[in-house]
């Protein structure tokens, strides 16, 4: 499902068509979203489909649309040090975008019902952590995954303050979904074609808003055992961070203030900061229906007779950016510095104590 957008070059290109259109809206979906690049959770050979707005699937393993995503994080709210519950976690994509806005006293649990794509999500997730810079910039709130059919969720879990479901829930599922909430947490959820947002204001009180219209493969309802009995799902625990975990994320956090003291210090001293590079301009694209085929979303455009005004303006939009590239380039965009790595390195100290500080991270 998707098409709403038009495709990206590159995750930051994405990224600015989804603003662009409206998708992403606040500044800490923005940056969640830049920090982890779509194409990371791809397998190699279908890479060249990351960005477009698009759902991806090869056999258990599923990414939903680029546009959905962003919605859903818009409708969830997210805050630092809150709980969150994923019902179909798949490749840990969203989750870990979740996780780099929860920080680090969040709690951040997914529950998927294959286990070759859990594997795969733990493999993803070790990939950003080791080689991401964008790790470094965040306090991350690492997800946890289980194995097991989210309708059969122990009922003596705990509640969390956001739930999300990327399957379609029947209606007859509605109210065990409600039941994981706390008091005053919000449920996004595909339900009757269109991804709803439920608020849960007081302990038999609801507000229910429809978001989108969306279409999503049905909830796999649970296969008992023989003696009939359900399996039950038990997530993870909610532990108290060790004393070593509690050290090392106030070190981290003091270093990040040194460097930001500074830089700051650099720009009083009259140095400043190299401009950014600039990215291709945006075109505006205006999408009036939305089409179902086959359980997939397009985005369609109706043609105006103010379309033909455009198209010249594109033109001529597009003469300008030729010649603007054609012209030598003054400014290349420099590599990005990861100061807060440089900066533990630099520090006289044990080595493993610089690695664990770096979360073991590989360059």
């Amino acid at each position: 499902m998707g098409g709403a957008v038009s495709a990206g070059e590159d995750n930051d290109e994405l990224i600015d068509n989804l603003k662009e259109a409206q998708y992403i809206r606040t500044e800490l979906v923005e940056q969640a979203f830049r920090a982890i690049d779509r194409a990371d959770y791809y397998l190699e050979e279908f890479k060249d489909n990351a960005y477009k707005d698009l759902a991806w699937k090869h056999g258990n393993i599923h990414l939903s649309a680029p546009c959905i995503y962003s919605e859903v994080m818009e409708a969830l709210d997210l805050q630092p040090g809150l709980s969150f519950l994923n019902l179909g976690s798949g490749t840990g994509y969203l989750s870990s975008m979740v996780g780099l806005i929860l920080g680090p006293f969040g709690v951040n649990h997914g529950v998927e019902l294959h286990s070759d794509v859990i594997e795969y999500a733990k493999q993803k997730l070790d990939f950003f952590i080791k080689t991401s810079d964008s790790f470094d910039k965040f306090e991350f709130c690492e997800p946890s995954f289980v194995i097991g059919n989210c309708l059969e969720i122990s009922p003596d879990c705990t509640q969390y303050d956001r739930v999300y479901c990327g399957a379609g829930v029947q209606k007859e599922h509605e109210d065990y979904m409600k039941n994981l909430l706390k008091v005053g947490g919000i449920l996004v959820m595909p339900l009757e074609e269109k991804l709803t947002k439920i608020t849960r204001t007081g302990p038999s009180a609801w507000e229910t808003k429809k978001i989108l219209a969306v279409s999503f493969a049905p909830l796999i309802q649970p296969n008992h055992t023989d003696s009939g009995k359900s399996r039950l799902v038990h997530l993870p625990p909610v532990a108290v961070r060790s004393l070593q975990d509690l050290a090392r994320i106030a070190i981290r956090g003091t270093i990040k203030k040194i460097i930001h003291q500074e830089a700051l210090g650099r720009a009083g001293d009259g140095l400043k900061s190299p401009p950014r590079f600039k990215r291709r301009r945006l075109r505006r694209r205006r999408m009036e229906t939305i089409v179902f085929l086959d359980k997939e979303v397009f985005a369609s455009r109706i043609s105006s007779p103010s379309d033909d005004n455009n198209n010249c303006e594109d033109m001529e939009e597009e003469r300008l950016e030729e010649e603007e590239e054609s012209k030598p380039s003054e400014l290349k965009p420099e590599p990005p510095v990861n100061f807060l790595r440089e900066k533990v390195l630099s520090l006289p100290l044990p080595d493993p104590l610089k690695y664990y500080l770096l979360y073991y991270r590989e360059k």
